[in-house]
């Protein structure tokens, strides 16, 4: 099971890289393979995002880099989505 969760997440980090799959839909769906990865993790898969890009949006909605995507709340769904929303209009 373990083998087929990190295929799956290294499939879907791809995707979000090359532009097949939004992280914002992403965050707001939480597929089963994203539910075990961080959300460094999760940010830093995006083409041009790397720590500091990625622990700066999550600290201005007030989470933490190791907080679990299963994990979050809908509300802090939200405010991730609407984070990220913001910063892609910019």
């Amino acid at each position: 099971r373990a083998n087929k969760v990190r295929l799956a997440r290294a499939a879907l980090k791809r995707d979000i890289g090359a532009g097949r799959r939004d992280v914002i839909q992403v965050v707001r769906e939480c597929p089963w393979e994203a539910e075990s990865m961080t959300l460094a993790e999760l940010l830093s898969s995006q083409r041009r995002w790397g720590k500091a890009r990625s622990r700066k949006l999550i600290v201005q909605a007030g989470l933490t880099e190791t907080k679990r995507l299963g994990t979050l709340t809908e509300r802090q769904r939200r405010i991730l989505a609407a984070a990220l929303e913001a910063k892609a209009t910019c």
